[in-house]
């Protein structure tokens, strides 16, 4: 009975241990999540200034544009969704 309390304090120990790592993993993440979605949003940014003159466009140019902007707005999406994944599994 004497090694209970020896074991119950190296069981907190580990605990206290694990929840520090635990929540700089969670820091780091929580940045690398940010940086992507300031990277992403500037695109979003910039794929909004390109798309607003294409929008109206009629011309056979504008569908290689457009079809150019469709990646690129697949690609954001993909990138929020992992975002939006990181942040959910926490």
């Amino acid at each position: 009975m004497s090694e209970e309390p020896g074991k119950l304090e190296s069981l907190m120990s580990h605990l206290r241990q694990e929840r520090d790592e635990l929540k700089l993993k969670v820091h780091l993440a929580e940045m690398e999540a940010k940086e992507e979605y300031d990277r992403l949003s500037g695109k979003l940014d910039e794929l909004t200034v390109q798309y607003n003159p294409v929008k109206n466009a009629v011309a056979d140019s504008a569908e290689n544009v457009i079809a150019a902007l469709s990646l690129a707005a697949g690609e954001m999406k993909n990138g929020f969704q992992k975002i939006r994944k990181a942040i959910t599994e926490k």
